[in-house]
């Protein structure tokens, strides 16, 4: 029962991570200037509300009635987004790419965490899938950061 809950507070904890991505995101799809951007953090505000949601069902087969259903507000994941505000207030894409960067090595290091906490089979295969994802998105932002420097 206790590993129980331990599971459903690390699957929790992964839906907050994601409901920060998921806002920070939307807000830096709505403050760059290139439509480019725009449209690939609609895609990744996108996919991380997906992501929440199929590990809200994840903790409700768990046993879970009340699965988390917002954003962090404490830790790094939240700071890492908070910086976003800053940066979309100053309408520069170079910075506001930097603050994606640094929301995401925060959703990394938490599913990296999460993959050694002991998940169960099918809990394990869909983080891991995501970790997979989000990962992908990570690395492609940061090469996007890296080339707007260059810039």
């Amino acid at each position: 029962m206790a590993q129980q809950k331990e599971v459903i507070s690390t699957v929790n904890g992964l839906i907050e991570t994601l409901k920060d991505g998921e806002k920070g995101f939307k807000e830096a799809a709505e403050s760059v200037k290139d439509p480019q951007l725009k449209s690939l953090f609609q895609e990744y505000s996108q996919q991380r509300s997906r992501f929440a949601n199929e590990l809200q069902t994840q903790a409700r087969s768990l046993g879970e009635s009340d699965p988390e259903k917002t954003s962090s507000t404490a830790g790094a994941m939240h700071r890492a987004w908070i910086n976003l505000k800053s940066a979309v207030t100053s309408g520069d894409d170079k910075a506001i790419l930097s603050e994606c960067e640094r929301g995401e090595d925060s959703a990394v290091r938490e599913f990296e965490e999460a993959m050694h906490d002991g998940l169960t089979s099918p809990l394990q295969e869909i983080v891991s899938r995501q970790f997979s994802e989000i990962k992908s998105a990570h690395d492609r932002v940061k090469h996007l950061r890296d080339a707007a420097k260059k810039s």
